[in-house]
C-alpha cells in the first residue's frame, strides 16, 4: 500500500490508495494535487483516476464513519459514504445536524451504499455566502452527486428538516429520485404545528452546547423513547456538532413561507413516510396528512418520538431495506 501525505485542504482525513500503483505515474498523486482530482465513476469515494485507484478517506478522530470534502461552486461541502452493493441511498439530516449524527443509521444499514453530508454551514461544510431556498439546495445537492461520480437515480431519506429538502428534491430533480422516504418530517409551513412554547426551543442552538438544558427541555422537545429514558440524549450528544449560528438562521429562513403541499400529489416516486406517534415537534396528523396526498405512499407508525431514526436505528432500518428492495409496480 502507497500511503499518501496528509492533504492540507481536507483537513478531517488522510488518504490512502489501495492498490499498486506504477512508479511512472507517481506524480499524478502528488498530495497537493489530491483534493482536485477525479472521482471514482464507479460511485465510490473520491478517487486519483481512473475506477481502479480506490481513495478512502480515514478520519483522524472520529472513528465512526469516513469523511472528504468537496467543492460544489467554490465551496466546500463535507461529505461521507459508507460503501455497499445495489442503488446508493442519500441521507439528508435535520436542522443543525451534523452528518456523524447519521453514522448509526448508516451503520444499521450495513450493506447498503450510503452517502450522507453537511448542510452548508452546518459540521465541517463552509458557510453559504447568503440565504439560500429549498429548491437552490436540492440542486446544489444534485450536483454533489455528480461531483461525486453518481450518474443515475439514487433513493432519498430525508429526517426532519432534511425530509422537507428531501421532497424538494424529488420535485426539482426528479430523474435523480429513485425512491422516497420520509421521516419525522412534514409538509412545511403548511403543516399542523406541535406547541408553540416546543417550536420556541427550536429557534436558538443553546441545545448544543449547554448539556444540562438539554437534559431539560429533550423530554419534551423529542418525546418518546427520549421521554421514556432520558439518558438517550447523551448519545446523541457525545455526537453533536455546533453549527455556525448562520448557518442555523440560514436552515430556518430556507422554511420560512417553503410547503410543499400544493405539490405533494405529483410526486411519483414510491414514498415510504415513518413518523412516531409522540413526536412533540411534527404531530402525527401531518403524516397521515402526506401519505395521504402522495399517489404511491405508505405510512408506517413508530411507537417513538421525533428521533427514532436516531435513537433506534436498528429498528428501523428493516423497513428500510424491505422498502427499498421492493420492486417498482406502476
Amino acid at each position: 500500500m502507497l500511503r499518501i501525505p496528509r492533504c492540507t485542504r481536507l483537513r478531517d482525513a488522510t488518504y490512502y490508495i489501495d492498490r499498486e500503483i506504477k512508479p511512472e505515474r507517481l506524480h499524478e498523486y502528488s498530495a497537493p494535487e489530491l483534493p482536485n482530482t477525479g472521482l471514482c465513476p464507479r460511485r465510490s469515494c473520491p478517487a486519483v483516476a481512473d475506477s481502479g485507484h480506490r481513495v478512502t478517506a480515514q478520519p483522524a478522530a472520529l472513528g465512526t464513519i469516513d469523511t472528504t470534502t468537496v467543492q460544489i461552486d467554490g465551496r466546500a461541502v463535507r461529505v461521507s459514504v459508507r460503501p455497499g452493493k445495489g442503488r446508493p441511498l442519500l441521507l439528508i439530516n435535520g436542522i443543525g445536524a451534523n452528518l456523524e449524527l447519521l453514522a448509526p443509521v448508516m451503520h444499521a444499514l450495513d450493506g447498503i451504499e450510503t452517502i450522507a453530508f453537511d448542510v452548508p454551514g452546518v459540521g465541517g461544510s463552509a458557510l453559504p455566502w447568503s440565504p439560500y431556498r429549498m429548491s437552490g439546495l436540492a440542486r446544489l445537492v444534485d450536483r454533489m452527486l455528480e461531483r461525486l461520480g453518481y450518474q443515475g437515480a439514487v433513493d432519498v431519506l430525508g429526517l426532519s428538516w432534511g425530509g422537507a429538502l428531501a421532497q424538494q428534491f424529488a420535485i426539482t430533480c426528479k430523474t435523480r429520485c429513485h425512491k422516497l422516504v420520509l421521516a419525522a418530517t412534514s409538509p412545511g409551513a403548511l403543516m399542523v404545528p406541535g406547541s408553540p412554547l416546543v417550536l420556541a426551543k427550536m429557534f436558538n442552538s443553546r441545545r448544543y452546547t449547554d448539556i444540562a438544558y438539554l437534559r431539560r427541555i429533550a423530554p419534551s422537545l423529542y418525546g418518546g423513547e427520549v421521554r421514556r429514558n432520558p439518558g438517550l440524549v447523551e448519545n446523541h450528544r457525545s455526537l453533536v456538532v455546533r453549527p455556525h449560528w448562520r448557518g442555523y438562521l440560514y436552515q430556518q429562513l430556507a422554511l420560512c413561507g417553503w410547503s410543499s403541499l400544493p405539490w405533494l400529489p405529483f410526486l411519483r416516486q414510491r414514498t415510504l413516510v415513518l413518523a412516531g406517534n409522540d413526536d412533540p415537534l411534527v404531530p402525527l396528523i401531518n403524516a397521515r396528512l402526506m401519505a395521504k396526498l402522495i399517489p404511491r405512499s405508505r405510512l408506517e407508525i413508530m411507537d417513538d418520538g421525533h428521533l427514532f431514526l436516531l435513537t433506534h436505528p436498528e429498528r428501523v432500518a428493516p423497513l428500510i431495506r424491505g422498502f427499498l428492495a421492493e420492486p417498482l409496480t406502476r
